[in-house]
């Protein structure tokens, strides 16, 4: 079968030891999965219709709670706000299975040439946009440069790939001008949405007015879009995959007041929310019998860190930034603040994950270091006692890993004289469009590294990737050429260790430099009710198709 990141290149690596070639793997996935379907679908023809219809129950609304979102277009915007309606609105060429390996969505099949530089994917028959137009490989091609050119790891992702041939309408062939270990897992639809050339092409893509009332080829058709309250979605009937969707509409509402979505699961208001829960009401939530608690994302590797406009002084000091390191106290903030939810986080890679290295520079809770710091960088305590004062933000998602830090921050940094003062976030747009735009001193953040870091981490770090405007980008200006080529090596490197052993010098460079304080982690908890059957627990769960979630009687 297919697979990415360190197994991938093993399995690679294999192949071509025994000459078989990257293809035999492409084809062969394709051919199981063919023959999976095919014995599937003649299990499910001799069960009784009780039990068929019982497993697949069609029809209903899903009732569901989502972060804030400025539009509906995950081909230039990152984050689940985003990304859980656009995951239902457009397709990808692939999507993962519930062992986060690659299986055909919109492509059918594909093949790997031996040298991993050029793949041919194959889409499949009758699938046609929202308004009726099929799918072809043009609008691969479109969506390719789009994502390279405006999305905020889209040079990371889709650098590699030189062009896009389109030698029949379905049929692309992505041309690579090195390898690429992480592309398969960067063409799901979160990462890689299938966007209609014919529509996004017509006017500047960043203002265009079908980023709201978006056109896709996936199992749901946008209805309604309201801006900071609401996305209602209905079944596309025409849906190249036969008998799905499951359900007939998905009404998701924003809802940022962690304690009114309790309330609302609780009183049955809401079907399913994602993400966004407290820490503190999980085991409440645990007790009921009617819903479900399940960890979600898995693999998508979310790091919480406080961020420094380095722009700025006094933050364009290391002497500043590694005092504040110093003055922040990790483990109680796991274990007071998160009731040990979370984990510490001393580095840009998620602990669990791939490449997450043990030797990076730590910066151990020490008020008496971080005064020295201080002192020494020229800030002094003044007769009122402060050095400096500084606006901290944090933005509305996830409460407990940002905004509850970020209210923890302001007296223990009081205690070495820095005066915080914690400014208001009404919403997930205003404090985007603050630090898009470089209007900040310090904020709260937090960035998922996807299933390779290649596709999540390269984003916030490379000198490139300044660009105003674009949440998730280097929105801090930072800047080191000795990290970048770290990067760069990791990005075409295909031998698991010698990519393994960029990224531990990449991180090291990171947690010198410290253009973040890496906090925590963020652990996913996913809440739904006990009727809702089909959710996905992958790394990308609700940010993929929920063609197959519906409701049991």
């Amino acid at each position: 079968m297919i697979v990415t990141g360190f197994h991938a290149v093993r399995r690679h690596q294999v192949c071509k030891r025994r000459g078989e070639g990257i293809a035999y793997m492409a084809e062969y996935v394709s051919r199981r999965t063919t023959l999976r379907n095919a014995v599937l679908g003649l299990f499910l023809s001799l069960l009784p219709p009780g039990i068929t219809a019982q497993a697949q129950e069609a029809g209903g609304t899903l009732r569901m709670a989502q972060t804030g979102f400025r539009h509906l277009n995950p081909a230039i915007q990152s984050g689940g706000g985003t990304g859980v309606p656009g995951a239902q609105i457009f397709a990808g060429l692939i999507e993962l299975d519930a062992n986060n390996q690659p299986q055909p969505y919109l492509a059918e099949r594909w093949t790997v040439s031996p040298d991993a530089l050029r793949y041919t994917f194959h889409l499949v028959e009758g699938a046609r946009f929202h308004d009726g137009t099929p799918v072809t490989s043009e609008d691969v091609a479109f969506s390719v440069a789009t994502v390279r050119q405006y999305h905020t790891f889209g040079r990371s992702t889709m650098g590699p790939v030189e062009r896009v041939e389109t030698p029949d309408p379905r049929t692309a062939v992505f041309v690579l001008n090195a390898p690429h270990p992480a592309l398969l897992m960067a063409l799901a639809p979160q990462l890689m949405p299938i966007i209609p050339k014919h529509v996004y092409s017509t006017e500047p893509i960043l203002t265009h007015p079908a980023n709201l009332k978006a056109i896709g080829s996936g199992p749901f058709r946008v209805v309604e879009v309201k801006p900071g309250e609401l996305v209602i979605l209905e079944r596309n009937k025409d849906f190249f995959r036969k008998g799905r969707p499951l359900l007939d509409r998905i009404v998701s509402r924003v809802v940022e007041d962690p304690a009114s979505l309790v309330l609302q699961l609780e009183s049955g208001e809401l079907d399913f929310v994602p993400a966004g829960v407290r820490y503190r009401d999980l085991n409440r939530l645990k007790a009921n019998k009617n819903l479900v608690v399940a960890r979600t994302r898995v693999g998508l590797g979310a790091v919480n860190y406080l961020e420094f406009n380095l722009r700025k002084p006094p933050f364009n000091d290391i002497r500043v930034r590694r005092a504040i390191a110093h003055a922040i106290d990790k483990p109680t903030i796991v274990k007071n603040l998160h009731g040990g939810w979370s984990k510490v986080a001393d580095g840009p890679i998620h602990p669990d994950t791939l490449y997450a290295s043990k030797t990076v520079n730590t910066y151990p809770y020490d008020l008496e270091k971080a005064k020295k710091l201080l002192d020494e960088a020229g800030f002094p305590v003044g007769p009122n006692g402060k050095r400096f004062s500084v606006t901290l933000d944090a933005p509305p998602f996830y409460p407990d890993g940002l905004a509850l830090v970020a209210d923890f921050l302001k007296p223990q940094l009081a205690r070495i004289g820095i005066d915080v003062e914690r400014r208001p976030t009404p919403d997930f747009a205003t404090w985007a469009k603050r630090i898009s735009n470089y209007e900040y001193d310090l904020t709260m953040n937090s960035a998922w590294n996807y299933p390779d870091p290649l596709i999540g981490v390269h984003r916030l770090y490379t000198c490139a990737n300044q660009t105003k405007g674009v949440i998730w980008s280097n929105t801090q200006g930072y800047c080191n050429e000795r990290a970048d080529a770290a990067l760069a090596a990791a990005t075409r490197e295909m031998d698991p260790a010698k990519r393994a052993a960029d990224y531990e010098a990449w991180q090291k460079i990171i947690t010198e430099d410290l253009p973040f304080v890496f906090t925590t982690t963020e652990e996913f908890y996913a809440i739904y009710s006990t009727r809702v059957k089909g959710v996905s627990h992958n790394a990308f769960s609700d940010l993929q198709p929920m063609d197959a979630v519906y409701f049991a009687k």
